[in-house]
């Protein structure tokens, strides 16, 4: 008796590159829900469809998959604001600007990598940490605003200082914006230089605690 059922399409098998490219995107997902420690190798092979030894094969566990998810993403957002900040031409209040667009842009597009960077890491991943991140990107904002101090008579001692308080301030509003979205990144950016930008226009020179302690 002939079968009469059409024949079944053979899967098409993913090629090594599409495969890690895959396992990629399922880590970046389970490790923004659950964070390094809740997530499993099992997991990441359940979602993925794959065995576990698939994951070692081209990880060498969850380790290397988080290592190389993480470095992906802090190359994405430094690349951001690194382009954003690149025309030192431009006026330092513009520069602040781009650079508040880019970060948050970076966190509209991509949510998940975002949740990964600021969740606590593990204990063995030395570098490549968001606060490693954001070290980085103080040096760059304070060789900006030590040129702007000389310039306008401050000392440039205090570049470093207002470099980390300036960065400090846009990561952790854009971890708040991350759950509401609201208002517009547009708008957020544009308050938050609003503050920042009159708060060093306004600066005094040698600023002192009025209860009387200098600083």
């Amino acid at each position: 008796m002939a079968n009469d059922q059409a024949p079944r399409p053979r899967s098409v098998r993913m090629t090594g590159r599409e495969r890690r490219e895959q396992l990629v995107t399922v880590g970046r997902r389970l490790f923004a829900e659950k964070g390094y420690d809740a997530a499993s190798v099992e997991e990441i092979a359940a979602r993925a469809k794959v065995s576990k030894p698939v994951v070692y094969e081209h990880f060498g566990g969850k380790e290397g998959l988080y290592a190389v998810i993480v470095d992906r993403e802090v190359g994405a957002l430094l690349a951001a604001l690194e382009r954003s900040l690149q025309d030192q031409r431009s006026h330092p209040r513009v520069l602040m600007e781009r650079a508040a667009l880019a970060f948050l842009s970076y966190i509209d597009d991509n949510e998940d990598g975002f949740r990964m960077l600021v969740r606590d890491s593990p204990v063995s991943q030395s570098g490549g940490t968001f606060s490693s991140l954001l070290s980085d990107v103080a040096r760059r904002v304070e060789g900006i605003l030590s040129a702007q101090l000389k310039l306008r008579g401050y000392p440039t001692k205090d570049a470093p200082v207002y470099a980390q308080m300036l960065v400090g301030m846009v990561a952790y509003t854009g971890q708040w914006w991350l759950e509401t979205h609201k208002p517009s990144k547009e708008v957020l950016a544009a308050r938050l230089v609003n503050l920042s930008w009159f708060g060093l226009a306004a600066m005094e020179k040698k600023p002192v605690l009025r209860g009387g302690a200098d600083v």
